[in-house]
């Protein structure tokens, strides 16, 4: 059996393929022809490629550590880098507190995973929870308003232009162009 091609005003005679032509499984990782490393904090979310700044931040609003994901990911991925890095110095002698009292957080670390974390380093979290959860009742409305100050916090990182729009490319430079702007916000 012949089957005929049409390309335009010319016509072409091929004999039908005896078998199907099948391509081996792509493998893992970054694509050969330069694609995205899943290590560079680039994440499809609905505005395009994004990346998700996580800050951990002292009461006073000062940052402390920051973690960088891909705009997909969840947020309580960066939450145990977070709580493992960054010190506050304690007003008098001794050590540096790593550990705080409480934390303010979003509805996006209302997890029981997230709560069972805290509770294991004996933190009381000061988080709402989401329509489809049972509600705390020993919820502080009063604390969970300091959540603000993270969010100041973000809004004054972004003046600096290269933090808001991550001209770099790099993982890695981007979060140092982060920890630059918040030395800067320490000075």
């Amino acid at each position: 059996m012949l089957v005929v091609k049409s390309t335009g005003t010319s016509t072409s005679w091929m004999p039908p393929l005896l078998g199907r032509i099948s391509t081996p499984p792509a493998l893992a990782g970054p694509a050969p022809s330069g694609g995205e490393a899943p290590d560079e904090a680039l994440g499809r979310s609905q505005g395009g490629f994004s990346t998700k700044l996580h800050l951990r931040v002292e009461g006073g609003g000062k940052p402390i550590i920051a973690g960088l994901t891909g705009g997909e990911r969840h947020e309580q991925i960066a939450l145990e880098d977070l709580l493992d890095g960054g010190a506050i110095c304690r007003s008098g002698r001794g050590r540096p507190r790593l550990r705080p009292r409480r934390l303010a957080g979003d509805k996006g670390y209302s997890s029981p995973t997230a709560r069972r974390r805290l509770r294991q380093r004996r933190i009381s979290p000061v988080i709402p929870t989401r329509k489809d959860q049972r509600s705390q009742p020993t919820f502080d409305r009063e604390a969970y308003r300091e959540r603000n100050t993270v969010e100041r916090l973000i809004n004054r990182l972004k003046q600096f232009r290269r933090i808001a729009t991550r001209y770099e490319k790099r993982a890695a430079n981007y979060l140092a162009m982060v920890n630059l702007g918040m030395i800067m916000l320490w000075l």
